[in-house]
């Protein structure tokens, strides 16, 4: 081991945790009061009192009473629709050099305000994660490798007076200096914005570089690694890089790509997964005997939850303003919640998108459980993507299938309506019998789905594509790497496009002239 590795580990060990001991809903008030001491002169302070609410006795329902809930179009409309137009103490403090573009699943791109505070935030979370490593039993050694970070294009748009990106772009811009001797692929690659140019330099700098970390989004790790495999002419990517040790994932569940991931490799790696978001680093995998993430609690965001139930939600997936909302200390653990976060970047009580499972409350631990806009509920099913996930899981196991991804609508059919999946997959099976099994499964899981299958939902097909179709169609639609992700589930016109567009890749395949 050398001497700089054992130096590292050791400070790492010294330092502990970034957060205090101090317990998760005791930090949680104080990062409310904080929040609102900041921003109670700015125009969305006055205009909802926070001096009087931070002059309650309870401060968290006094601001759960006077605040209304955001969605982003709430939020937009009202607020930060003026941030784009050069206006300053809008919803926080000044103004902001940069705006994230969210690339999830939405219909539309959103355009979040990132202040200096939330990237600060964003480093400080990034250094308790590397301070938790010492938690995951690595060597001194490992402290001294490289981390390559697959994330967005580190070139930014430049709109007006302001940068434009998705936030691992944004972030990945605004790297410590002492970070950037580790960092790879580099800021020169890393400004590549054609996807398929950056992997191939990728690729060709691979043998200089000693890894011993990776982070990006599992699909896209995924295609990186077979390009460099390929060009390298290896067996695995361990040949060219042994030091590789640790994958911090994040993005969407990592199990599906597990399988295909490790075939690429010598030996499994240790895997941690992250919540970094558009709008802030919000939790991180402290411990490697969970896969539950701790949510960052003393960091500039304020939690609450939401329970995840039909009655709470209107029929756009957004949360009803007379919802019950839960803070930490008072929400259940094992239980569905719509997450609403305040930031340091102006968001308040703001609707992310994202459904949690608190897993322990002590350690303010959670599971993403899905997507608000990926609750299929058109015929009464209200099937949650962490259900969709469970039972696509069966199918593999039953089939010895690997279903990386996969998409589902409510469509009509015969005046009816089905749910039609969509499965990627390379191996062909039979599609009839996969469809009984997952319909099976699904009303193992769901009671609300038994009964819509009972009534109104009168069958479910299923259609099994190469995984490959999914990445063309994201490059020709959408873009390739960064962060973004495949919807989960899809309105009734956008299924049929997908198909269609489908159909079109399989009649060139059978008729390539």
């Amino acid at each position: 081991m050398t001497v700089i590795g054992e130096l590292i580990k050791k400070a790492i060990s010294l330092s502990g945790w970034v957060s205090t001991d101090e317990h998760p809903a005791k930090a949680q008030k104080e990062v409310l009061k904080k929040l609102l001491e900041q921003a109670k002169h700015t125009a969305f302070g006055k205009h909802y009192h926070f001096e009087d609410i931070l002059n309650a006795d309870t401060i968290e329902q006094a601001y759960q009473a006077q605040v209304p809930i955001h969605d982003y179009d709430k939020i937009h409309t009202d607020w930060w629709h003026y941030l784009a137009k050069g206006h300053q103490n809008i919803t926080w403090p000044g103004t902001q050099q940069y705006f994230a573009l969210s690339s999830g699943t939405t219909s539309h791109s959103k355009q979040i305000p990132v202040t200096d505070d939330l990237l600060e935030a964003i480093r400080k979370a990034g250094i308790q994660q590397v301070l938790s490593l010492r938690n995951f039993d690595l060597p001194a050694s490992f402290f001294e490798k490289q981390i390559l970070m697959l994330g967005s294009c580190t070139q930014l748009i430049k709109q007006g007076e302001f940068l434009m990106g998705e936030i691992s772009g944004i972030s990945a811009a605004n790297l410590p200096v002492w970070f950037k001797g580790y960092y790879k692929p580099g800021q020169e690659i890393a400004s590549i914005e054609d996807w398929d140019l950056r992997i191939e330099k990728i690729a060709e700098e691979a043998p200089n570089w000693d890894i011993g970390s990776l982070s990006g989004i599992p699909a896209w790790i995924e295609l990186m690694l077979k390009a460099i495999i390929e060009k390298h002419q290896l067996q695995n990517i361990h040949q060219i890089w042994p030091n590789l040790m640790v994958y911090t994932t994040g993005g969407v569940a990592f199990e599906p790509y597990r399988n295909s991931l490790e075939k690429l490799l010598a030996h499994p790696l240790i895997y941690i997964d992250t919540y970094l978001a558009s709008e802030g680093f919000i939790a991180m995998q402290k411990r490697p005997d969970t896969t539950a993430m701790a949510l960052t609690c003393n960091n500039g965001i304020f939690f609450e939850f939401v329970p995840f139930e039909e009655q709470y939600l209107d029929e756009n997936g957004a949360v009803k303003q007379d919802a019950p909302v839960y803070t930490l200390e008072h929400a259940e653990e094992n239980k569905e919640y719509v997450l609403l976060i305040s930031t340091v970047s102006g968001a308040w009580r703001y609707m992310i998108g994202d459904t949690v499972m608190i897993t322990d409350k002590e350690k303010a631990e959670i599971k993403i459980t899905g997507r608000t806009k990926h609750f299929l509920n058109v015929v009464g099913s209200q099937l949650s993507v962490h259900q969709m996930n469970k039972a696509i899981a069966a199918v593999e196991q039953e089939f010895d299938l690997e279903i990386k991804e996969f998409v589902v609508g409510a469509v009509q059919k015969d005046d009816a309506f089905i749910h039609q999946w969509i499965l990627g997959c390379h191996k062909d099976d039979n599609e009839k019998a996969i469809a009984a099994f997952l319909d099976k499964s699904l009303q193992n899981l769901n009671k609300n789905y038994t009964v819509a299958r009972s009534k109104a939902l009168k069958a479910i097909e299923v259609r099994i594509v190469p995984v490959d179709y999914f990445y063309l169609w994201s490059d020709e639609t959408k873009k390739m790497g960064g962060q973004v992700k495949i919807p989960r589930v899809m309105k009734e016109n956008e299924l049929l496009d997908l198909e269609n567009y489908f159909s079109s890749l399989e009649q060139k395949q059978l008729n390539p002239n």
